[in-house]
């Protein structure tokens, strides 16, 4: 086995790619560079430079022998940040580029069935976390939301906040990946911030917040408390549609 190592982003894993088919490397094996050995008992190491040029050649091959859904769904599933997931991803990329024909849909591959079941799960996160961001008002007018998804889908919903929230400055936090997406009214930028303090504590929020949010918070909750009907309370269904792992960050779940 020898070891590729790769920087941990999308264009440096499709840059791993076009290096494995370029220096005819043999049994790869890639990994990131926080998670690599520093050698290998039964095989080199090959360190892998991100390259725009090199990534966009293999856009290009795939985009040839996929469709452009499919080859989302590659990203989708490398935002999934499963262990070996770039393994996964180079065997499909493998098989795709030497199949005669389309095999997106060959579902008797393992790989393909995983790469499609992931994206969709990554897929599910994208949208529950549109549905789920709450926007709190500092004093500075900046609307701030934190967030922690069980997968990266943060690059994810950059264009959908950007045109919904298109007047006004916003920041979203992965509070578990340590970076956010910002909008300052013209583009969206990615940040990096560590914070160490509790991001949801009261106590601490209190001080940044705008005057009105307080009152902002509670009338939210309260139009929360009317829509719900106490007698047709099913909390398995509600469960089901907000999993409480989401509780903590909802303004509605307060108190």
């Amino acid at each position: 086995m020898n070891i590729v190592i790769y920087d941990g982003s999308f264009e440096g894993l499709l840059s791993a790619v076009f290096e494995i088919y370029e220096y005819k490397i043999e049994h790869p094996f890639i990994c990131k560079n926080v998670t690599a050995s520093s050698g290998s008992l039964f095989g080199k190491v090959h360190s892998v430079q991100t390259d725009k040029a090199k990534s966009d050649r293999i856009v290009k091959k795939l985009k040839n022998k996929l469709t452009n859904d499919a080859v989302m769904q590659l990203y989708k599933t490398f935002l999934s940040e499963l262990n070996g997931i770039e393994n996964t991803l180079l065997r499909y990329m493998q098989y795709v580029i030497s199949s005669r024909q389309t095999v997106e849909n060959d579902f008797s591959n393992p790989d393909i069935l995983l790469v499609q079941q992931t994206s969709r799960k990554v897929h599910r996160e994208k949208h529950r976390m549109e549905a789920f961001v709450r926007f709190q008002c500092t004093k500075d007018q900046l609307y701030y939301s934190i967030i922690q998804p069980d997968f990266n889908v943060l690059p994810l919903l950059s264009k959908h906040f950007e045109n919904r929230y298109a007047d006004q400055r916003w920041l979203i936090y992965d509070a578990l990946r340590k970076y956010g997406l910002y909008y300052d009214l013209q583009k969206v930028d990615e940040v990096k911030i560590d914070f160490s303090a509790d991001l949801n504590n009261e106590n601490n929020l209190a001080a940044i917040y705008d005057e009105k949010e307080e009152l902002y918070q509670h009338l939210w909750q309260q139009y929360f408390s009317s829509v719900n009907i106490a007698a047709r309370k099913n909390m398995k269904l509600h469960i089901q549609h907000m999993p409480k792992r989401y509780w903590r960050f909802l303004v509605e779940k307060k108190g």
